[in-house]
């Protein structure tokens, strides 16, 4: 059976392209695009699929994280699927990859301006849990309108006495529009300021693209007397590595009940230990 190239239709990708360009266009604003159906459902990232496939080239070079993990089922699928349709090169290695799709994590090792990073999203939209109507948030995004965001954070001071979300902390990029920066760790937010790389955010079932062009300032919400702050690993280092600085999985010993910590990112974990001198 004859296949297009990377799966989709050219006419497909190309609107996801066009749409791609507004997204640079305007940092962090949300544009709606034509989600197409793939072989896997939605809710389990078509959206940042949709992406990679409209922007995989024969040159290119692929990593597909998920969770921090290279070799997670949904990792390994979404990875066969590209491959299987372009025949591209495939990497665990970071700064070896010119497009790299990722769930939920930011890698470790810093974009280089060559690379172009792809965040699966599930629901892109940071106003939805203070206002349910799309038509509404619209409006909000475009008056500027922003207290509910505001107000949600305010709120989570007063009931518990800091700030809670700790995966999706919304952003305000360029100044202009809060963005949804898909469930990454507080730890990652940092990440997306004044990024060499580019950042592109897809979420198929709501069929939104949008982005962070690199050099753009992003900063997290965030009150003067409670200013944001990230997930600390201090005190903490990798039990497999001895790494520290870095996002880390807490875990419990089955025999000992003892609580450890291991580098969430996988294969920046292994290319340390690979290294002459590990840090073990």
């Amino acid at each position: 059976m004859k296949q297009n190239y990377a799966f989709l239709d050219e006419n497909s990708k190309k609107e996801i392209r066009r749409k791609t360009l507004k997204a640079i266009a305007i940092p962090g604003y949300q544009v709606p695009f034509a989600s197409r159906e793939l072989p896997i459902a939605r809710g389990w990232g078509t959206g940042g699929l949709q992406l990679t496939l409209s922007l995989v080239g024969q040159s290119d070079v692929l990593k597909v994280i998920d969770q921090g993990a290279d070799e997670s089922v949904n990792a390994v699928n979404i990875r066969k699927l590209i491959q299987d349709t372009t025949c591209v090169p495939d990497t665990i290695h970071t700064s070896e990859a010119t497009l790299i799709q990722s769930r939920h994590r930011v890698p470790e090792v810093p974009l280089e301006p060559y690379q172009i990073l792809v965040l699966q999203v599930p629901l892109p939209e940071p106003l939805r849990p203070v206002e349910p109507s799309e038509r509404i948030t619209k409006q909000l995004h475009a008056d500027r309108e922003y207290s509910g965001a505001w107000l949600r954070l305010f709120e989570q001071i007063m009931k518990y006495g800091s700030i809670t979300d700790d995966a999706d902390y919304p952003v305000l990029v360029n100044g202009r529009y809060v963005m949804a920066p898909s469930p990454i760790p507080r730890f990652d937010n940092p990440k997306l300021d004044d990024n060499d790389g580019l950042i592109l955010l897809g979420a198929g079932r709501e069929k939104k693209i949008y982005a962070i062009p690199p050099y753009t300032k992003v900063s997290s919400l965030a009150f003067d007397d409670h200013p944001f702050e990230v997930e600390s690993f201090d005190d903490v280092s990798c039990r497999e590595s001895g790494l520290t600085g870095v996002y880390m999985d807490e875990l419990v010993d089955d025999e000992t009940g003892e609580t450890y910590y291991v580098t969430n990112d996988t294969s920046y974990m292994l290319e340390q230990l690979n290294k002459a001198g590990s840090v073990r």
